[in-house]
């Protein structure tokens, strides 16, 4: 019950968020201002009006963006299911019966809705034919004139009030994403420190500290893509191109770190738990290396000490090298290659690092 009801108050959160009720009170004015006008909509018939505030829905995404591109997609869709209706209609007035109609119109709008270039517009083919079939009848080409010319400018009318009232813009919560992210890829290698100062070191422990990275790292990468695409055909990104491009090279180089701390942490729990990790001198110098690395991956891109922190985490990984080189790592002949593997991860996490304290 108390799963539950967390699940529960984590939908309200998400239902009421700020940007979520802008996007709701947007759509909702739109829709009313495209049902308001409508009927003096050219060529189209005020009987169907109604089609309007449908399009203002199909359109309006948390993007102008994406606004534009699925109210297109939406009407390209809608187009081939008219066409699609429209032979229906000619089937039946041929003396096909109508379930045989309505079937072959169903049958073929869900193959063409597998088309992916369609977008959006891919599950209105069907529907579009459907409509045309039931809803036109004798009357099919008033009907499907008047449907595309409404649902089209509802989509306009949609577009219009997402570009001009309060464009959404989203790189600041995509910056907060990516800082989330660096502060949990500092926690992980503190932590894989932390377990190579074991002894014994604890095999499950390494396996699991980077469980969560894949899933986070896939958020934050959607986070920056919207905001990105956000910032696209937006009045108000044209003062934030520095944001922009900001977010680009912290998510590059997150990109990479994630990834090499995935690889450091699976190298080092595979050693753990074959029982031929390095000696107990050699995995503190790793663990020394390894806890450098979390201080310059968790330095601010401001950090006015971040050359001092990639300096010192190249100077362990250098003597973390010298000692691989001059001293026996262990028994198994697979241990030193482990070794180098995790050092191999340090240095690309150092490399990736470089983003953090090199100039734009």
């Amino acid at each position: 019950m108390l799963a539950r009801g967390r699940t529960v108050i984590g939908w309200g959160k998400e239902a009421t968020n700020g940007d979520r009720l802008i996007l709701a009170a947007k759509t909702a004015v739109a829709a009313a201002i495209a049902w308001y006008l409508a009927p003096f909509v050219p060529f189209a018939d005020s009987e169907y009006s109604y089609y309007a505030p449908l399009g203002v829905l199909v359109s309006m995404y948390p993007t102008v963006v994406g606004s534009a591109r699925a109210g297109l997609q939406a009407l390209v869709g809608l187009a081939i299911g008219i066409v699609l209706g429209l032979g229906g209609l000619t089937l039946v007035s041929a003396g096909s019966p109508g379930i045989v109609a309505v079937a072959m119109v169903i049958a073929v709008g869900i193959a063409l809705g597998g088309i992916e270039a369609l977008g959006v517009g891919r599950d209105w083919v069907a529907i579009a034919g459907l409509f045309v079939l039931l809803i036109g009848g004798p009357a099919g080409d008033e009907f499907t004139l008047s449907y595309l010319l409404t649902m089209a400018f509802g989509v306009v009318v949609g577009i219009a009030m997402n570009l001009i009232v309060v464009p959404p813009l989203y790189l600041r919560r995509a910056s907060e994403q990516l800082t989330k992210l660096r502060e949990q890829v500092r926690g992980t290698l503190d932590e894989l420190a932390d377990a190579l100062e074991e002894d014994p070191i604890d095999a499950a422990r390494l396996a699991e500290v980077a469980g969560d990275l894949p899933a986070m790292l896939s958020t934050v990468e959607d986070e920056v893509r919207q905001a990105d695409e956000s910032s696209r055909a937006n009045p108000r990104g044209r003062r934030r191109a520095a944001d922009k491009e900001l977010n680009a090279r912290r998510m590059m180089a997150l990109d990479q770190t994630t990834t090499a701390t995935r690889d450091l942490a699976a190298a080092l729990a595979r050693a753990a738990d074959e029982a031929i990790t390095p000696d107990t001198t050699t995995c503190r110098s790793l663990a020394h290396a390894v806890r450098a690395c979390a201080e310059i991956v968790g330095a601010a891109t401001d950090d006015p000490h971040a050359e001092d922190k990639l300096a010192a985490a190249s100077e362990s990984l250098d003597r973390l090298l010298e000692r691989l080189a001059d001293h026996p790592i262990g028994r198994s002949h697979y241990a030193p290659a482990y070794a180098y593997a995790a050092a191999v991860c340090v240095r690309r996490i150092l490399l990736a690092s470089e983003e953090f304290v090199s100039p734009a």
